[in-house]
């Protein structure tokens, strides 16, 4: 497996540079006319020019003629985030023949434009420098062999929700062995249960019934329940997963993708949150819809004895929370993400409520109401017809409540609505709307050294660009995994998830970026310094290995586990270690360019 092409190029090097305009975002800080005059006089760049959008066809068209026509052999292109683009760069290369590691992506939106707004004299100089040392690396940059991994033709699927079972079926239905571990000893998750969902009025029983029949009727999926997951191994085309099944069995089961479905889990407030647990009449959101479903009084809610007449909804517990004004739970931070789903989730149990007993008296206290998805406002424009009481406080306040003697609640709230007015309703019932939180996943995250936001759900690469991927090759989440959803949109993740594990299981073959760490066996003394310093298990060991005709001690890398990060770059006294495409050459030279700028 060859990764790094030792033999300095006997062709002379010919560089095009190419500035972006960005549509505005660079070329209104960015004199993009001068970077480009001035890199031109640069040594060894041949060609230096600017355009309105680079990564558009055109802009590739642009690349792809001056490597075709004009002999360009090394390509420099200035732009927004490599995220973004770089693998729309890569493949213009692919198409005009060049190796697609004779390119060098140098950002000057983020890192000039943006944070130098105010200065645009100084962000032109910035860019200037950084696309200098753009070009002095790639100078010193040798073509690269994609690294090459025989795949496992299996996806092992983590989650028995519906998100775990819709991506499942995606991927055996092309053909793929997949392997599903569920937790739990049933299907379904969090939507095992017999109330209605939106906006199909399905019970959610009914679609984790019609889903886990699929799933257990495909010869493709192997179904493993009460699999507790101790581990994971491996890189991508051969990961490892290791696990316990309910007779306390270890097993290890081998995938090349590896799928992330672990859910989500409701919001418990503590103990006097909102008077949550100081009465059984003030419940969660999921504890009421299930109170909903099993009371059988014809005209009224009845409920721990007592007819309910009067129910105040208070959105937004354990979500939208704010430094200085919400406590968060114990070890935890605060919650200042928007759930996205309760407000809905909210107003349907609403009008289900108002179908079942419409006598009884509703009071929504609410500070944004979100109703974002598809025909979801109607649900809201339902409610109001259905004399639901809208009381819409001060996002930075939280209602009172106050238990009266009789039993009942005294719920005190602004009302924005009606100019800051302070509204009292007395209720027999609290219904606190939670929001979403991540499921602890804590040790499958330590274990995998996966991202997380800072809401803590598992975070994709992009939201456009690459959506379910994780920056782990080999890995995509699907669905509440990544964070707040409701069904529909927890489903077309799913699918996404499995088409992406598909696409990269659709050849024998992985292919990943030959950024790794290699070792010059010659300078290798085997101290073993990079061993204790490397993070990854396995991506580097000691070998004994013939030298110059002499058996010594070496470290050895393994191109498939290895992601570059440099760590024994940096403790290796003798530079026995270089990571490929970043060489300590490169980097030197690039801040000397920088330096005299």
């Amino acid at each position: 497996m060859s990764l790094l092409n030792t033999v300095e190029s006997a062709e002379p090097k010919k560089i095009a540079v190419y500035v972006c305009h960005c549509g505005g975002n660079i070329s209104d800080i960015i004199d993009v006319k001068k970077v480009a005059q001035t890199l031109s006089q640069y040594p060894q760049v041949s060609i230096a020019t600017e355009y309105a959008f680079m990564c558009s066809s055109n802009g590739q068209d642009m690349v792809i003629n001056d490597i075709t026509n004009q002999g360009v052999n090394r390509v420099v292109i200035a732009a927004c985030s490599p995220a973004l683009h770089e693998t729309t760069f890569r493949n213009a290369l692919k198409r005009a023949g060049l190796n697609i590691y004779l390119y060098e992506h140098v950002n000057i939106r983020e890192q000039a434009s943006w944070v130098h707004k105010q200065d645009k004299d100084g962000a032109t100089h910035k860019a200037i420098a950084l696309i200098k040392a753009g070009v002095e690396k790639i100078i010193r940059q040798d073509a690269l062999d994609e690294i090459k991994i025989i795949a496992n033709q299996r996806v092992a699927i983590v989650g028995g929700g519906i998100a775990g079972m819709r991506a499942a079926l995606s991927c055996a239905r092309a053909g793929l062995k997949v392997s599903l571990f569920e937790k739990r000893s049933t299907l379904g998750g969090n939507l095992n249960r017999e109330s209605l969902i939106y906006p199909t009025n399905q019970t959610a029983q009914s679609v984790v019934d019609q889903l886990g029949s699929e799933v257990k009727n495909n010869p493709n999926i192997d179904l493993l329940l009460n699999a507790k997951i101790v581990s994971v191994n491996g890189f991508a085309g051969s990961f490892q997963i290791n696990f316990i099944d309910l007779d306390s069995k270890e097993q290890t089961i081998g995938s090349g993708v590896i799928i992330l479905a672990t859910g989500f889990d409701h919001y418990k407030p503590y103990e006097g949150e909102y008077a949550y647990k100081t009465s059984p009449f003030i419940v969660t959101l999921p504890d009421f819809t299930k109170i909903l479903d099993q009371s059988a009084q014809p005209k009224a809610l009845l409920y721990e004895g007592k007819t309910i007449k009067n129910i105040a909804f208070i959105h937004c517990v354990g979500s939208r929370q704010m430094d200085g004004v919400d406590t968060p739970l114990e070890g935890k931070n605060l919650n200042e993400y928007c759930s996205r789903v309760c407000c809905t989730s909210a107003i349907f149990t609403i009008n289900n409520l108002k179908i079942k007993y419409p006598n009884t008296g509703i009071f929504d206290i609410y500070s944004d109401m979100r109703t974002y998805g598809l025909e979801h406002e109607s649900l809201y424009e339902k409610a109001s017809k259905n004399d639901v009481l809208f009381i819409r406080r001060p996002l930075e306040e939280r209602p009172q409540i106050e238990q009266r003697p009789d039993g009942t609640f005294n719920v005190t709230s602004t009302d924005v609505l009606s100019w800051n007015e302070q509204i009292e309703a007395n209720v027999d019932m609290v219904v606190l709307v939670t929001g979403m939180v991540p499921s602890d996943i804590s040790d499958l995250v330590d274990n995998m050294k996966l991202p997380r936001s800072t809401d803590g759900f598992l975070q994709e690469v992009h939201l456009k660009l690459r959506p379910v991927e994780l920056v782990n090759k080999g890995i995509y989440i699907a669905g509440t995994s990544q964070g707040p959803m409701d069904v529909i949109e927890t489903l077309n993740a799913a699918n996404t998830a499995g088409v992406k594990a598909v696409s990269l299981l659709s050849l024998p073959e992985i292919l990943m970026d030959p950024f790794i760490a290699v070792v010059d066996d010659d300078k290798c003394t085997g101290c073993g310094l990079c061993i204790s310093e490397c993070s990854y298990d396995g991506a580097l060991t000691m070998t004994d290995k013939i030298v110059n005709g002499k058996t010594k001690k070496v470290a050895q890398v393994n191109g498939a586990l290895c992601v570059g990060c440099g760590a024994c770059v940096a403790v290796c006294q003798p530079r026995a270690i270089q990571v490929a495409g970043w060489t300590l050459d490169q980097f030197e030279a690039m801040v000397d360019a920088i330096a005299k700028e």
